[in-house]
Order: C-alpha cells, then structure tokens, then sequence
C-alpha cells in the first residue's frame, strides 16, 4: 500500500494520499484522462503498472538544476528505473542548460510566448515530447503552470518534486513560508501533476526538523538536500512498481495497465 515508509539517511520517507474525488480541472478528472491513456479506472480507482521496458523520461526545469542533477545522476548509475533522454527548458540562460550538456544530455529551448507564469502555446512542448517517445515528465523547478495541452496526454505520468510537506505551503518560497510560520517540521514531497497548483496525489514525502534557531538559509539547503534524495527513489519506484489510484490515495504494490507512448501513438495516428 501507498502507506509503506522507508527511512534512509535520517529520513523516513513515504507515499500516501488523502480521500478526496481526483480532477485536474473544470473538463477531466484524472480518471477520466487515464482511462485513455490506457490504465483501467473503476469508479474512483485508477489501476495502473508498470512498463514492459525502460522509460523514457523528460525533464522540465527552469533555474539551477540542481533537481535535474540529482536525477541524471541516478539515472547514470542506472538507478532511476528509466532513462533521461530529453531537457526541456523555458530559459535559455538556465543553468540547469549547463548541467544538461555536461550529462550529455539533449536540452531544448522550445518557444514560450509571451506570458512570464504560463506557455502561450503548449503544442511544442508536447511535439518534443512525442517526437522523443517519452513515457514520463519530471518537472523539477519548472516556474510555469501547464495546461490540458500538455497535462491530458500525460494524465498519471507526470510528476513533480515540491519543497514543502503538502497540503502544507503550497506555490512560491515553501520553505520561506514554513520559515516564517514557525513550524517544527517541514520537508518535501513528490506528487502527481494535476491542473490545480501542489494538489495532485502524494507520491513521497521526506520529513525536515527545524532546528531551534536555524536560518532560513540553513533550512533550505537542508530541504534541498531532501529534495535531491527523495525526488529519485520515488521516480524509480513510480516507475518499477505497479500502483493504482483510490481516490486520492496512490496505493503501491497492486495495478496493472500503465501503457506507453506506443498506445498514444496508435490511438491518435
């Protein structure tokens, strides 16, 4: 079950959801969208497993990098679950370019518009995508909100790393927010990627003490660092064991259905 907890590190880490109907937006819900990409949807379940071979992932990011760093390099020690053909990035000035070209990675800048919070115009985006076969996206410091060009396709394979304990501090400056509030602890989680900002199904989570005193710059190095050890094993295991969906609850270690980009392919040609 989605319940299970692994500690490694000094962290627990652990995949769990909540019990409320899933959406990702006014016109599809989550099961519905899934249902087309090839999964089986009972009701508010969603079944899905894993891959008869590798995936094949891309990456959207936007500043550092240092979340692309951590999983390339998983994925160059072949400990991913799958592999890191594309880097797809709104800033051509980014470092995480840098870092891209340095793991031999293929970066590109596709088009963005006009518009600083958003993409004007998604299909690009996803022509990339599909040109490139990919199975999965991992947004990792991605700064714009996607929309159902891109979010349909990839319904149920699309993920994202936030530095916050959600629900807690969703959006901009998460680990100012818990700083400011004065919690006790904080950390980071891995979510499904819906239409609703922070909202899609808890993956895994990673727990951060505060420390009595602690900076708000020693915080986010430390969040950070849980970042780039959790974003990885929740990839691979997303990506290596068979889950479903109940609810909001993504349950490990039962599924079946997850399909690739060939079915896609097929369905649309």
């Amino acid at each position: 079950m989605g319940g299970r907890a692994q500690r490694a590190g000094g962290r627990q880490w652990s995949a769990f959801g909540s019990g409320s109907r899933l959406r990702t937006g006014p016109r599809f819900t989550l099961a519905e969208q899934a249902a087309t990409r090839g999964c089986r949807s009972h009701g508010v379940t969603i079944d899905c497993g894993v891959l008869a071979r590798p995936a094949r992932l891309a990456v959207f990011a936007s500043g550092n990098g240092s979340n692309f760093e951590a999983l390339a390099a998983a994925a160059a020690r072949d400990v991913l679950g799958g592999s890191l053909v594309v880097l797809l990035c709104d800033r051509p000035d980014a470092p995480v370019m840098d870092r891209a070209r340095r793991r031999g990675v293929e970066s590109i800048t596709p088009p963005v518009g006009r518009f600083r919070s958003r993409l004007e115009d998604e299909r690009p985006w996803l022509d990339v995508l599909r040109e490139r076969q990919v199975d999965v996206v991992l947004l990792a410091g991605f700064m714009r909100r996607l929309h159902t060009t891109l979010l349909a396709p990839f319904a149920g394979r699309m993920l994202n790393v936030h530095p916050s304990l959600l629900p807690a501090f969703p959006g901009l400056d998460a680990i100012g927010q818990a700083w400011r509030h004065g919690v006790a602890i904080t950390g980071c989680t891995v979510h499904l990627v819906e239409d609703a900002l922070d909202s899609g199904p808890i993956v895994a989570q990673a727990a951060v003490d505060v420390r009595a005193g602690e900076s708000r710059e020693s915080l986010e190095e430390r969040v950070h660092e849980a970042e780039h050890a959790l974003y990885p094993w929740a990839v691979r295991r997303f990506l290596t064991e068979a889950w479903r969906l109940a609810g909001r609850r993504l349950c490990f270690g039962e599924g079946a259905g997850l399909q690739s980009h060939e079915t896609e392919v097929a369905r649309d040609g």
